[in-house]
């Protein structure tokens, strides 16, 4: 390969051949090949700024294969759009391309695809950050997401997000959630993408500062919005968790769903044969039942089985949505005393026989603790009360957890502008009426502590839980737009981050994955948004051409930068609380224990050096 009519960039005079080379060369369209490369000089002897001669390799090959690799650029795109966007695991990605391309990938090369990929991806991404935040402005600016996730405080990764487009606007490696490290990305994100209409962030103290400054620095006149699915959950937690967790000891304490357990499965096994036709006998029995009585024989030992199950089947009466918003302890607690309340009915009927009987007996001394000690009833009302005080918030800002308001009816803009009005003076009247019913002495010390944390967490977030209009500059079209309430079209995009990280990977728990996993990887989602592809460059199938292109623009400035300074080698240190992989890997070698052994009893330990 070579371009005879080649000139010199510096001079535009004629160049000479100075040598001709072989290189192997594998590309997803081509397969693997030897390419012959003319490598030609000025024949001026002309040099770059940086005083490196010039030299003119191939253009044509350059826009298949990285400048000095043997890889192609679509075989690159084709790996990491595999292994990030479509998240398959790297066996599956080396079947496929043996089969069909008929190209030998090792693991390790696949993965240094995959990883370059994710650089020259990002790289992009700022590039096109003038066309992307041109897009965004005929939207009427753009709503500024912010937060972090990780596991186990390992591998954390602070992304920006654009719930309107759905984009991710930035994403970075950052140690922990702290407004130091937070607030230098999003200065690069508004330098990059100029103006956000308002700023969603969680109610955690890093991301308040870290917004304030940022609004402060910039001058801006936006609204920083506090989510309302993270008031809910901190009011809840602080009003409920020590009580529950007193209930949760409880039931641990008496072993009352372990008990449970057995006694079901104990009477499973002793009616194996027979539970088939002795779960219809139990239906048809309890739905024409009158009194309560106990059926007889096998029947009255299944249908006791089914008491202890629908006892331990409390997860029904909760929506999914974890603690507070589900407090399964209490609806086991509660389950619990009616069917202790149930089989006292049934115990006092001459009904059944002996042997149904002693099951339901059996039963009932099992939950005797329930009634006899009295911290249950006690623990579970105070439980209740404040969380029917927290229910009472929920149904003022009438959200349900995953961000959608009650009834989920598609509004017009305007519409939803006016609910959200109400909703606020929903909860201006919720707080007056705390403020009424507050006990100001006597002995309702619980129920004031309880109204005072909620009128606290009202108090401090009260400033940001409104303003999410946005009324629209009249070049967008003018009217009104509105933000999330809550900041869980972010949080929906790290589950799904995780999900595709735990089908990649194979693995349930991900903290090895995240902390090796590049913060870059996070913008590989917007590749399955065809109006940010459009802009980043037409469509998938051009995205190696535009890598070609980065690569070209960006070669003699790292070549000089390469001459002045070394070649530079990438940071590869995992930020991370908890102590990096490697670090775990050297302190826990045989060779560096048996150093410290040696060293440690190489004589005999001497006083504090400052005696010397």
């Amino acid at each position: 390969m070579g371009e005879e009519g080649q000139s010199c960039p510096q001079c535009f005079g004629p160049t000479l051949v100075r040598k001709s080379l072989r290189r192997n060369v594998v590309t997803l369209k081509h397969g693997a090949f030897v390419a012959q490369e003319t490598v030609r000089i000025c024949a001026g002897d002309c040099a770059h700024p940086s005083g490196k001669r010039v030299i003119l390799r191939s253009q044509n090959l350059a826009r298949l294969v990285p400048s000095g690799g043997v890889y192609g650029y679509d075989l690159e795109v084709h790996v990491g759009l595999e292994r990030h966007l479509r998240h398959h695991q790297r066996e599956e990605v080396r079947a496929d391309l043996i089969r069909e391309p008929g190209i030998a990938l090792s693991t390790g090369q696949e993965s240094i695809l995959a990883a370059r990929f994710v650089q020259h991806l990002e790289a992009l991404h700022w590039k096109r950050a003038p066309q992307l935040a041109a897009a965004m402005r005929e939207d009427g600016g753009y709503p500024m997401h912010i937060d972090a996730t990780g596991e186990d405080g390992r591998g954390t990764t602070f992304v920006v997000y654009n719930a309107w487009r759905q984009w991710a606007l930035g994403a970075w490696k950052v140690s922990t959630e702290r407004a130091d490290l937070v607030l230098p990305r999003l200065r690069q994100t508004a330098q990059a993408f100029g103006r956000p209409c308002a700023i969603m962030r969680d109610l955690g103290r890093a991301m308040i500062q870290a917004a304030k400054k940022l609004v402060r620095e910039m001058e801006w006149k936006i609204p920083i919005l506090g989510c309302h699915t993270h008031l809910l959950r901190d009011v809840g937690k602080d009003l409920m968790e020590a009580s529950y967790d007193q209930l949760r000891d409880l039931i641990r304490r008496h072993r009352l769903r372990s008990q449970l357990r057995s006694l079901a499965r104990g009477l499973g096994r002793g009616l194996s044969a027979e539970l088939p036709n002795l779960r219809d006998n139990v239906e048809s029995w309890a739905r024409s039942a009158t009194g309560h009585v106990l059926p007889s024989g096998a029947n009255g030992a299944a249908f006791v089985r089914s008491l202890a199950q629908w006892t331990l089947d409390y997860a029904q009466e909760g929506e999914g949505l974890g603690f507070p918003f589900d407090r399964p302890c209490l609806d086991f607690y509660r389950r619990c005393r009616t069917i202790r309340r149930a089989a006292d009915a049934a115990l006092r009927k001459e009904s059944g026989d002996a042997r149904g009987r002693r099951k339901l007996l059996r039963l009932a001394r099992v939950l005797d603790p329930v009634l006899s000690d009295r911290a249950f009833p006690e623990v579970a009302a105070r439980l209740a009360r404040r969380a029917d005080l927290f229910e009472r918030l929920r149904q003022a800002l009438r959200l349900h957890p995953d961000g959608k308001t009650a009834g989920a009816i598609i509004l017009s803009p305007e519409r939803a502008a006016a609910e959200l009005q109400d909703v606020r003076r929903a909860v201006e009247r919720f707080r007056r009426d705390l403020r009424r019913r507050r006990p100001e002495r006597g002995p309702a010390q619980d129920a004031r502590k309880a109204i005072d944390i909620v009128l606290d967490h009202l108090k401090r977030h009260g400033g940001s839980l409104w303003g999410h209009a946005i009324r629209l500059p009249k070049e967008a079209g003018g009217g009104i737009r509105l933000v999330d309430r809550t900041n869980n079209a972010i949080e929906r995009f790290f589950r799904r981050m995780k999900q595709g990280e735990r089908r990649r990977s194979g693995r349930k728990v991900l903290t090895y994955d995240l902390e090796q996993l590049p913060a870059g990887a996070a913008l590989v989602s917007n590749l399955a948004r065809p109006d940010y592809v459009k802009i980043l460059c037409g469509s998938l199938d051009r995205l190696p051409e535009a890598f070609a292109e980065l690569d070209a623009a960006q070669r003699d400035e790292d070549i000089a930068a390469c001459e002045a300074h070394g070649r530079s080698i990438p940071d590869n240190e995992v930020l991370s609380r908890s102590m990096p992989y490697q670090d775990r890997a050297l302190i826990r070698s045989e060779a560096l224990l048996a150093w410290i052994q040696s060293a440690a009893q190489s004589r005999a330990p001497t006083a504090a050096l400052g005696a010397r």
